[in-house]
């Protein structure tokens, strides 16, 4: 396996996750020579996401920036913009509010995800231009790039890698670097 340099992480701006032969809630993410294991939704790839549906949308979507759990996690160097979590920091995913698939802050009624998390998903968790600069109601939300849950356990329709992966990957991710679901 080639190692990723410093140098070609310009010439090398996708990120290409392709589900697994065996387990279509399995991937595996290629990013620059490094090939790393992740978990897709419990319901697959999709070409046509819907909120609530359990499936990574097969797309090639924007990192738009991240999102890091500075108290638990030490961040490696990357030129991807990233803010800390915050108590109160929340993710609309109610389709008929203004806000949709937009942070929000608490107190927040209406339906929403809560980015400072106990189980450590969004400790590192990065923004996929999903439904984000462009919205649509119903065509799905919060679809991230993040922390696995042990064993692989697939997610509500995200992208998920280990800490030390998503460490690895990360360096060399910024603002634009395309992430492409192959179906």
């Amino acid at each position: 396996m080639q190692r990723f340099r410093e140098g070609n992480h310009k010439k090398t701006a996708v990120v290409t996750v392709r589900p697994a032969p065996r387990d279509r809630r399995r991937a595996i993410v290629s990013f620059g020579g490094i090939t790393v294991p992740a978990a897709l939704g419990r319901s697959g790839t999709t070409p046509f996401k819907r909120e609530g549906d359990g499936a990574t949308p097969i797309a090639a979507m924007r990192l738009l920036h991240g999102y890091v759990r500075g108290e638990r996690v030490k961040l490696p160097p990357t030129p991807l913009s990233m803010t800390r979590i915050g108590k109160g920091l929340l993710w609309c995913d109610q389709p008929e509010h203004p806000s949709y698939n937009r942070p929000v802050k608490a107190p927040f009624r209406p339906s929403h995800e809560e980015m400072m998390r106990a189980d450590g998903l969004y400790d590192i968790c990065l923004v996929l231009d999903w439904n984000v600069t462009s919205r649509a109601r119903n065509r799905g939300s919060a679809i991230f790039f993040h922390l696995i849950k042990p064993g692989y356990q697939p997610t509500a329709g995200c992208i998920a890698v280990s800490l030390p992966d998503m460490k690895r990957l990360i360096r060399f991710m910024r603002k634009g670097t395309v992430v492409r679901v192959l179906g």
